[in-house]
C-alpha cells in the first residue's frame, strides 16, 4: 500500500530500507534524550522542536483528537503553527484533517497555485497570508487508527525529498510513542519526577473538553447530532473571523446562544442572549 502525496514529489516508502539506518540513529537520538529529559513539562514543545531541527521545516505543530467533534493543540513550535493548527479545526478542513480522515500523510507542497490551492482553497488562502507555502500532515497512530497528527509547515514552497519524507516518518512513529507512552503516565501513578506530565496532558484535554462541551449546549439548542453542532460552530467562527474555540467560551459563558429559527442570521448563531432579551440560560 501506498500513502497519499498530493501535489506532486516523491512516494512515500513503507519500509524503511537498510540504507535509512543513518537516518533511524539520528532520530533516535534526537527523540531519547527528550523522553528522558528531567523536564518533563517541557517535553511537548521539545517534540516539536526536535522535528524541526531534523527537517527542512519552518515550524511543527501536534494535535491530539479523541473523536470526530473535538481535537486538541498539544504542542506548537511558533505562533504560526498554532494559529495554522487552529485554523484547519475551525475550517474543518486542510491537509490535517485530510491526513485524520485517511489515516494517511497528506503533502501539500504548494499552496499557492496548482491541485493543494484548488483542494483546499479557504485554507489554503488563510495559510499563505499566515506565511506558509506548503504543509506536510502524517498522522500519529497504528493502523487505520488515528490518534492526532504531526504538521509541518515551511515558508517555502517544494516537496520533500525523498530522504526527509523518510526522517519525517520517523519522526512521526517516535512522536506517537511518546504520546502514548506519556498520556499513559497520566492517570494517577505518577512519581514526583512525572507530576509534569499531568499539567500539559490536562491542558490539552482541556481544550477538548471546552468545545466538547459547547457541542453539547449547540446540539440542545438546536436540536442537531454532535456533527451538525460542530458544524454550526465552524460556520459562525468563520462569519466572525473567529475560531472555534473562541466561540465555544462564549457559549459555555452564556454569552452567545443558537437559535433554530429560519432566518439565516440566527440559523448561523448570531442571535446574542443579550440582543434577544432571552432569560433562557439553559
Amino acid at each position: 500500500m501506498r500513502h497519499e502525496n498530493r501535489g506532486g514529489g516523491s512516494e512515500i516508502p513503507d519500509r524503511i530500507q537498510p540504507s535509512d539506518v543513518e537516518d533511524r540513529r539520528r532520530v533516535t537520538e534526537a527523540f531519547t534524550s527528550l523522553t528522558s529529559s528531567s523536564q518533563v513539562r517541557r517535553v511537548p514543545e521539545l517534540l516539536c522542536g526536535a522535528c524541526v531541527d531534523l527537517l527542512p521545516v519552518t515550524g511543527a505543530s501536534i494535535s491530539i483528537t479523541g473523536s470526530s467533534t473535538a481535537r486538541a493543540l498539544w504542542c506548537a513550535s511558533d505562533d504560526t503553527a498554532a494559529r495554522l493548527a487552529e485554523a484547519q479545526y475551525t475550517l474543518g478542513d486542510g491537509p490535517c484533517q485530510s491526513a485524520l480522515d485517511r489515516a494517511a500523510p497528506v503533502l501539500a507542497p504548494d499552496l499557492t497555485q496548482g491541485p493543494d490551492a484548488r483542494r483546499w482553497p479557504v485554507f489554503a488562502h488563510q495559510a499563505v497570508e499566515l506565511g506558509v507555502r506548503a504543509v506536510f500532515s502524517l498522522p500519529l497512530g497504528a493502523g487505520a487508527l488515528a490518534i492526532g497528527t504531526l504538521d509541518l509547515y515551511r515558508d517555502t514552497a517544494g516537496a520533500l525529498s525523498p530522504r526527509d519524507l523518510r526522517i519525517a516518518l520517523l519522526a512521526r512513529d517516535a512522536v506517537t510513542f511518546a504520546v502514548l507512552n506519556l498520556e499513559a503516565s497520566s492517570d494517577g501513578f505518577l512519581s514526583a519526577d512525572e507530576a509534569g506530565v499531568a499539567s500539559w496532558v490536562d491542558a490539552a484535554e482541556a481544550d477538548h473538553i471546552e468545545v466538547h462541551q459547547a457541542v453539547g449546549m449547540v446540539m440542545v439548542q438546536l436540536g442537531v447530532d454532535p456533527e451538525q453542532a460542530l458544524d454550526r460552530l465552524r460556520a459562525h467562527a468563520f462569519s466572525e473571523g473567529r475560531t472555534v474555540t473562541e466561540v465555544a467560551q462564549e457559549i459555555l459563558a452564556r454569552t452567545l446562544r443558537f437559535h433554530p429559527e429560519a432566518d439565516d442570521d440566527q440559523q448561523k448563531g448570531r442571535g446574542r442572549l443579550g440582543d434577544e432579551g432571552d432569560g433562557d440560560r439553559s
